[in-house]
């Protein structure tokens, strides 16, 4: 029986923030699959490892958890004053679906330096050294957002002392701007308030702030949830008792945000919204032993991502936090002391990370118009994946 041989695609590996996945450029994809559609999925698919009935992509480029299961992309952009437009693809692990329904804001951070090297943006736009500000268009949400990325000596730089918890490795700071951050059509609050009691049969009622603020998200109190927001992976990413009840309550989350109809299709919207669970600050070791003092952050912030608790925090969830911070009365705002602010510094199972949001409030409704942080990217391989040329 004959076999179809491999097709090699050009592609790039790269780390953003707490994240890596395979970057492609639009152009570079075969014809097929530089349309959405199922050429596209079947293709990434396929390059990432899944779906994989044992969950470790052994047969792929993915790293089994949701952190290392992504994929982006890129195309220089047809919107007006951005550089390159930028599609995010998480790609499940033990089902056959890739989600396209929101952002990856880690993977952020390598969009700008991706797209420079590549040739996407304007070589007048790129100082010989300096900061080039590089304007995406993140085309799952239809936000913008900006990149400055160093420069030096005309090539994007990778190395440098910034440390980001998460990431053994120092490297260049990269800075990263979301542009009024709040996700999809309507209010930032869907249900209108910024304190909900969200009523999960089987499980319990509890007070909940969902927001559309970089991604969907659902944060509950920890100690409602029997949790004191320290917990490390281990403590509940073992526990398939826990996993299923923040699954059962990320669904009619959903449904109650507006994001879902019915419970029903949660399953096949694993990627949003993200649940998340707060407390004041407590002293905590993060998962390298790092000593983690109260005095140094204004709360204690875990979330889970593709129905596992994150390492460290995901960027768009890091939005999120940010936004609801900063409007006093949710639950990361009381969590964090109440009151307004413009930033907060939160711990994570790795570490800390401090982001900073600017708000207004227009009548009832609240916006936000930017919100900031500081990651890292690098390059950590570049030439060509393969997969089977039957694979789509």
């Amino acid at each position: 029986m004959a076999h179809a041989p491999q097709i090699k695609i050009p592609a790039t590996y790269m780390r953003g923030g707490t994240s890596k996945g395979m970057f492609f450029n639009l152009t570079d994809l075969p014809e097929a699959a530089q349309q959405p559609g199922e050429a596209r999925d079947k293709l990434l698919l396929r390059v990432i490892g899944s779906p994989d009935p044992y969950g470790k992509q052994t047969d792929g480029m993915g790293g089994a958890t949701s952190s290392t299961s992504k994929t982006v992309i890129l195309s220089k952009s047809e919107k007006a004053d951005h550089d390159v437009d930028y599609l995010f693809g998480q790609v499940s692990i033990d089902k056959a679906f890739v989600d396209w329904s929101g952002n990856c804001g880690n993977l952020t951070a390598a969009v700008g330096s991706f797209a420079i090297s590549s040739g996407l943006v304007d070589a007048e736009r790129i100082p010989e050294n300096g900061i080039a500000e590089v304007r995406i268009w993140q085309a799952n949400i239809k936000k913008t957002i900006t990149a400055h990325v160093p420069m030096t000596n005309g090539e994007v730089q990778e190395t440098g002392d910034f440390e980001l918890d998460g990431v053994t490795f120092p490297a260049a700071e990269v800075k990263v701007e979301f542009i009024d951050p709040a996700d999809g059509e309507g209010s930032m609050f869907p249900t209108g308030n910024l304190v909900d009691d969200l009523e999960v049969p089987g499980v319990g009622t509890f007070k909940a702030t969902m927001i559309n603020a970089g991604i969907p998200t659902i944060f509950l109190n920890a100690e409602d949830i029997d949790y004191t927001g320290t917990e490390l992976q281990e403590a509940i990413n073992g526990d398939d008792k826990a996993l299923a009840m923040f699954e059962t309550i990320r669904a009619h989350g959903a449904v109650k945000m507006g994001l879902i109809k019915d419970v029903a299709e949660a399953a096949a919207r694993q990627h949003t919204p993200k649940v998340a669970f707060v407390a004041k600050p407590q002293s905590y070791a993060a998962s390298s032993g790092k000593d983690i003092s109260s005095d140094d952050i204004d709360l204690n912030v875990r979330a889970l991502s593709m129905g596992k608790l994150h390492h460290a925090m995901m960027g768009t969830a890091a939005v999120a936090i940010a936004t609801a911070s900063a409007i006093p009365g949710t639950l990361v705002n009381l969590a964090a002391g109440g009151g307004e602010r413009q930033s907060v510094r939160f711990g994570h199972p790795s570490g800390t990370l401090r982001v900073g949001a600017e708000v207004e409030q227009q009548g009832d409704e609240w916006q936000a118009k930017k919100v900031a942080m500081s990651r890292s990217a690098r390059v950590l391989m570049e030439g060509w994946v393969r997969i089977p040329g039957d694979t789509f």
